[in-house]
């Protein structure tokens, strides 16, 4: 599985980065607030984001403000908030934080056939790919094209801000998970 698809396989991974960013820590309890997430989705995605060691325990005790997790690479923090804020001004958060719409998008940044993205991404199953092609399609971030040849079919392709947002995507995609 891809990087990206990994990552972005916990729905909240990659606001969690952000908001980690924003606030050069964060606390377990902030967290829940900011992001309005419950807390047994947010300690499935620590867990992940440790195990990856994408964000690391801030060691010892100290204040009671002093942030519980740290990044651990902050640039992948920046690569982050750079998306969420993307996907906000897009108005497309809840589109864009499904399980494989940023994997088939960043796919899309050419034109593809449903086969060819389905075989780009192993894991993902029909029905899946297909809610999510027509979820993309209808918030405006690929287009949907039925060519004139005999037999006719189906190509996908990204819009501009679907290719910004393919973009934003990718360098999170780069970093590499053990």
């Amino acid at each position: 599985m891809s990087t990206l698809a990994r990552l972005v396989h916990f729905r909240w991974a990659v606001p969690v980065l952000a908001e980690l960013h924003r606030g050069h820590g964060g606390r377990f309890v902030n967290l829940t607030h900011t992001l309005g997430v419950s807390r047994e989705s947010l300690r499935r995605t620590l867990t992940f984001l440790l195990e990856t060691d994408l964000i690391r325990r801030n060691p010892g005790k100290g204040h009671p403000l002093r942030p519980e997790y740290l990044l651990t690479d902050p640039q992948l923090g920046a690569d982050a908030a750079v998306l969420t804020d993307l996907l906000d001004n897009l108005g497309v958060t809840d589109v864009g934080l499904k399980k494989w719409s940023l994997p088939t998008l960043t796919l899309l940044a050419s034109e593809r056939r449903f086969s060819e993205i389905r075989r780009a991404l192993p894991d993902v199953t029909p029905r899946a790919l297909t809610l999510t092609l027509k979820d993309l399609e209808s918030s405006g971030l690929i287009n949907r094209t039925v060519t004139e040849h005999y037999p006719p079919s189906t190509v996908y392709s990204t819009t501009p801000p679907g290719l910004r947002l393919a973009h934003a995507a990718q360098k999170l995609g780069m970093m590499s998970l053990p």
